[in-house]
C-alpha cells in the first residue's frame, strides 16, 4: 500500500524510480524522509502546511486581539518554544509583553 502524501495526505501516491510522487500535489519524496508521527501525538501543521513540533518557534501572520483584554498580537510578533496541545487552539506559548496564550495553528507559520 502506498504512503500517504506528506504535503496533501492524498492516498494516491505512486512509486517513481526511487521517490514516491504525488499527482495532486505534485510533492515528490522518498521513502527515507517519511517519518512515522508518534501514536497519541497531534499533527499540527502552521498556516503553509508546514509540520509543527514542539521547540518550535513562529511567527504571527495576523494581528490577533486577545480575549478580554486592549492588548493585540501583531503580525510579525516571532513566538519561541511552543508546544502543542489539543483542541481548539492547538498551540499553548508565552508571547512576549503578552504572557501564556493559547493560539490556532492557522494564524502562525514556521520561523
Amino acid at each position: 500500500m502506498p504512503p500517504n502524501c506528506p504535503g496533501c495526505q492524498s492516498p494516491y501516491a505512486y512509486e517513481d524510480r526511487d521517490l514516491w510522487v504525488c499527482p495532486e500535489c505534485g510533492e515528490e519524496w522518498s521513502t527515507e524522509s517519511v517519518s512515522t508521527p508518534v501514536e497519541g501525538a497531534p499533527m499540527v501543521k502552521d498556516a503553509n502546511g508546514n509540520p509543527l513540533t514542539d521547540g518550535d518557534s513562529v511567527v504571527v501572520i495576523k494581528d490577533l486581539k486577545v480575549k478580554g483584554s486592549s492588548s493585540v498580537v501583531k503580525v510579525g510578533t516571532k513566538v519561541k518554544n511552543i508546544r502543542l496541545v489539543e483542541g481548539d487552539h492547538d498551540i499553548d506559548c508565552k508571547i512576549p509583553g503578552i504572557g501564556a496564550m493559547g493560539l490556532k495553528s492557522e494564524f502562525v507559520k514556521k520561523a
